[in-house]
């Protein structure tokens, strides 16, 4: 396989799109803890309590999701960097870590799209004891 520049430059704009999205995510997430914070304080219940409770994980998740795509990311650049310094051996290792990296980002992200489902399930519980 021919290694150079453009291998590990193939990554940014993905990585660049997977932190986009993720702060999206993020900020979706911050204005849902918002809204049932309000809620709870004006009427304290134990379904509300539950979901602020999955915003917890799920705003943890999202954080480590985000750790990971960065330092993907800086793996990256680091990649890029000992390339032009004539690293190849080095600069393969960290390309691969940037992958591993990056694998790890997406099964942080698929174990909080779970978390997520689940907290939709909550919601559709209110709908079933009504």
């Amino acid at each position: 396989m021919d290694f150079n520049i453009t291998t590990p430059a193939l990554l940014f704009s993905a990585i660049s799109l997977w932190m986009l999205a993720f702060t999206n995510r993020f900020l979706a997430v911050a204005n849902l803890v918002r809204q049932f914070v309000a809620q709870y304080t004006e009427h304290p219940d134990q379904g509300i309590k539950k979901q602020l409770d999955n915003f917890r994980i799920r705003l943890l998740l999202i954080k480590y999701t985000q750790f990971f795509g960065v330092l993907s990311f800086f793996l990256c650049v680091l990649c890029m960097l000992l390339i032009f310094a004539s690293y190849i051996l080095i600069a393969e290792i960290l390309f691969a870590a940037s992958l591993i990296v990056l694998m790890a980002s997406i099964a942080v992200s698929m174990y909080e799209v779970f978390i997520s489902i689940g907290a939709l399930k909550l919601e559709l519980e209110k709908v079933d004891r009504l």
